[in-house]
């Protein structure tokens, strides 16, 4: 990846408006999601990148709405999202219609000025309003660090009041690469249990599949419907469920990061995400989407605390006992999620043998990625072992001061 890599976070306030800004507001919300269902139009069957419909929307928005020459831009990014995001949903996807009051801004749409002032572009003069929220809300801690820079944000309308979700950005420092005895955390990825530690720590996935196939029973019938109505039932639906996902996944981000460091891994080892989707036979599409958010989650909160997050190869992890290597199919009862080893007779949560085998793949082969991870333990609930079986309990590590 060219250029540096970025920490981000988004800070939520209300905007005090005066009356005379408010219609101005307003306007450039119904403009842009003009210009955003412009852009669809365009390149809904023909292009789905950022590059591609830029260059195929947006002289149409220039010519066809007041959008300043940024807004434009932006807009056409937008739209390119909204159709990516439709095919990886579906591939008899519905096209996007943008009915959420909502406005993306960038650094060269809005400034930001001291005193809690900002100033926002509109179809017609720049809007200077006041950002609201508590004195000691968590906004300041980004507002007056000057680590962190103004980064793409969105203006929001709802219940007559705008508010401004006002992204920040700043560098990413470079983390150090482990010592050789350094401890790994596996995590293996599933459907029923949608992650797994190596320290038997269980993130349950049922809740987050059964509302996506109610999701999906839903838009089935909605879009046989058609109406104006069923459309907007759908598209409130979409936003629920989008919800819900961003939610859980965060969540079990937050859970897998906590779990490393109080197990003292300064590495985080998940198998490689497409090998991951091709073996789980039992996943929905929407799965792929999830992992591959997950993997996100945690890698940005996991920089913060410098732990090293890998993708390793995961192929027979959940067929090899942990306990001798024996490696065949039939050691999986997928159906019952146990695994029993025919060999040595070892049994466990399949899910948690396979966390065990992607911490240990990571010991021995090392990460997917160029640069080398140098660990030596596998983490677990009892204590740390090595893939030869050397093994540290909590309370030997506790006496050395270990975590």
């Amino acid at each position: 990846m060219s250029g540096p890599e970025y920490f981000r976070r988004t800070a939520v306030t209300r905007l005090a408006v005066e009356d005379e800004d408010h219609e101005r507001l307003l306007s450039m919300v119904r403009e842009w999601k003009r210009g955003c269902q412009i852009a669809v139009n365009a390149a809904w069957g023909v292009c789905h990148t950022r590059n591609e419909v830029q260059k195929l929307a947006y002289e149409k928005l220039r010519e066809r709405t007041s959008l300043g020459s940024q807004h434009a831009v932006l807009a056409t990014h937008r739209a390119a999202e909204a159709i990516k995001r439709a095919l990886e949903r579906d591939d008899d996807a519905a096209k996007p219609e943008f009915t959420s009051p909502t406005v993306v801004y960038d650094s060269r749409t809005l400034t930001l000025f001291d005193h809690r002032n900002i100033s926002l572009t509109t179809t017609g003069d720049r809007v200077r309003c006041r950002l609201v929220f508590p004195d000691h809300g968590y906004q300041s801690r980004y507002l007056d660090d000057d680590r962190w820079e103004p980064a793409k944000s969105t203006l929001h309308y709802r219940d007559g009041e705008f508010h401004f979700h006002l992204g920040f950005r700043r560098p990413r420092p470079d983390v150090d690469l482990p010592t050789e005895d350094a401890t790994v955390l596996g995590v293996s990825l599933g459907v029923e249990n949608l992650a797994v530690t190596s320290t038997a720590r269980f993130f349950s996935g049922a809740e987050l599949t059964h509302r996506h196939a109610e999701f999906a029973d839903l838009r089935e019938d909605l879009r046989e419907t058609n109406t104006r109505s069923a459309r907007r039932t759908l598209r409130q639906a979409g936003e629920r469920i989008e919800n819900f996902t961003r939610n859980t996944l965060h969540e079990v981000a937050g859970g897998i990061v906590s779990e490393a460091e109080r197990h003292g891994c300064s590495v985080i080892a998940f198998g490689e995400l497409e090998g991951v989707q091709e073996m789980l036979t039992e996943a929905a599409p929407f799965h792929g989407q999830a992992f591959k958010r997950l993997f996100e989650f945690v890698a940005y909160r996991a920089a913060e605390r410098d732990i090293t997050v890998v993708q390793v190869n995961p192929e027979y992890t959940s067929q090899r006992c942990t306990s001798c290597g024996f490696t065949h199919p039939q050691n999986r009862d997928v159906e019952n999620n146990r695994f029993e080893c025919l060999k040595c007779g070892s049994e466990a949560n399949d899910d948690y043998n396979a966390a065990k085998n992607v911490g240990f793949r990571c010991i021995r082969r090392g990460p997917l990625s160029s640069r080398g991870v140098g660990a030596k333990y596998c983490a677990l609930g009892s204590g740390r072992v090595t893939p030869d079986g050397e093994f540290v309990p909590n309370e030997e590590l506790e006496a050395v001061g270990k975590p």
